[in-house]
């Protein structure tokens, strides 16, 4: 697959996809938008996808929509806006319905619609010197990709609220103490801690994270009944995978695990 606005390659399991617009900033624009739906898509094909690494080139991590783009095209942005947030969205959703876990590593500012995106991964890494901005109140729009759940589901729905109507712009530390941020490491070893930790996620039970993250992302949002059962059922699928097999049998003979991913 041919992108325009990222780089994708999955070695090992390990995916890593990469944002490559730095000249001007990584924007969620059009190319990116599209590029984001087919990722998602040629990810999820592969049986052998264990974690998602998401990186990005250049000063800043993203700076959100293309605000040199809207201006060129007031007049027809809300026809445009459905048209973009429409394969956006689709690749967003798509990830979140991946077995593999995904860790976001952001070397610096991240705003608007790149929150949005971080905050749904299941990892954020952060180096000290990274800021997070609301960004969407200062040109006068609402949010997209994700960021009413995303951000309520890290931060709460107070604080996702102060963060959006105030405009904030969080330094590293802050985005860690409200939720939005899980590791906060030094500039310089941010990459390396990173993929430290996608390594790790990607030699894990895969098809159990899998159903993790789908229960987890339903959370609050149904009753507790329905909670339940879907832990239950997914619990009983997992059982009888290869990498449940393996734990029972590595942890009964104190042996570190060996799971595949399946």
């Amino acid at each position: 697959m041919v992108y325009q606005s990222i780089s994708l390659d999955v070695t090992d399991g390990l995916a890593r996809l990469t944002l490559t617009q730095p000249a001007a900033g990584n924007p969620f624009n059009a190319e990116f938008c599209r590029d984001i739906c087919q990722a998602s898509n040629e990810l999820a094909g592969r049986k052998d996808l264990r974690a998602v690494l998401i990186t990005a080139q250049g000063k800043f991590f993203s700076v959100g929509g293309d605000i040199g783009m809207f201006m060129k095209m007031l007049d027809t942005l809300p026809d445009a806006i459905r048209d973009w947030t429409s394969t956006l969205h689709m690749g967003i959703a798509r990830l979140q319905r991946l077995d593999a876990p995904i860790i976001a590593a952001v070397h610096a500012t991240c705003m608007g619609g790149g929150v949005s995106m971080v905050a749904g991964c299941d990892l954020v890494v952060a180096g000290k010197s990274a800021r997070f901005g609301a960004a969407y109140p200062q040109i006068g729009y609402s949010f997209d990709a994700g960021a009413s759940t995303a951000l309520t589901s890290r931060m709460s729905i107070a604080r996702a609220r102060r963060f959006m109507l105030f405009n904030e712009m969080l330094t590293a530390e802050a985005a860690a103490d409200i939720g939005l941020v899980d590791h906060l490491v030094d500039d310089d070893q941010l990459l390396a801690e990173a993929e430290r930790m996608a390594v790790q996620l990607s030699q894990g039970p895969t098809r159990a994270y899998g159903e993790m993250r789908r229960i987890l992302n339903k959370a609050l949002r149904q009753p507790l009944e329905a909670q339940l059962e879907d832990e239950a059922q997914a619990l009983a699928k997992v059982a009888g995978s290869l990498d449940a097999r393996e734990g029972i049998t590595a942890f009964v003979e104190k042996r570190k695990p060996r799971f595949q991913g399946q």
